[in-house]
């Protein structure tokens, strides 16, 4: 995985050619789970894809459920949501950057390009916005991480597609 600033991921996008066309993932990590969103084939609107079980002792597992996401959704990078991108000392902060450093290591998924992306309060939201219908737990919590997920993307991409300056000319 290589790491590129988020201007320069969205401008790769802008620059591929409809055939070539991608998307992206955002990522939402969690202690033990990493909620997953997707984007539309403009790169516009997020949506809410699934929920994978973060397997620690076991990340070359979750390499390939991400090759297999990529494939199928023809993804050209990740939006990872990262805690405060103040506070890099931040526990959650660590915790992001450990996940990221030990896919890296699993050598699989050596094309991706990825960012990182505040993730200010997107649990909280969406906690505040799910917990008046008194979903069973675990529901509820699959829920919230997806569409945790969905805030850090959609987040990312209002941000990028509302700057004109960027548009192909």
């Amino acid at each position: 995985m290589k790491y590129v600033k988020p201007l320069n991921l969205f401008r790769d996008l802008l620059k591929r050619n409809g055939l070539e066309h991608g998307r992206l993932l955002g990522l939402d990590v969690g202690d033990k789970y990493v909620g997953l969103a997707v984007s539309d084939p403009d790169n516009k609107i997020a949506s809410p894809l699934s929920v994978l079980i973060r397997k620690k002792t076991k990340m070359h597992l979750m390499a390939e459920d991400f090759e297999r996401l990529i494939s199928k959704f023809s993804l050209a990078g990740f939006i990872v949501g990262y805690p405060s991108l103040r506070l890099r000392r931040n526990p959650d902060a660590v915790q992001v950057k450990i996940f990221i450093d030990e896919l890296c290591k699993t050598g699989k998924l050596e094309d991706v390009k990825y960012t990182f992306w505040d993730e200010c309060f997107t649990s909280k939201n969406v906690e505040l916005l799910i917990k008046p219908l008194k979903l069973p737990p675990i529901l509820s919590k699959t829920v919230m991480d997806k569409f945790a997920a969905v805030g850090i993307l959609q987040g990312y991409l209002d941000y990028f597609n509302r700057r004109p300056e960027l548009e192909e000319r």
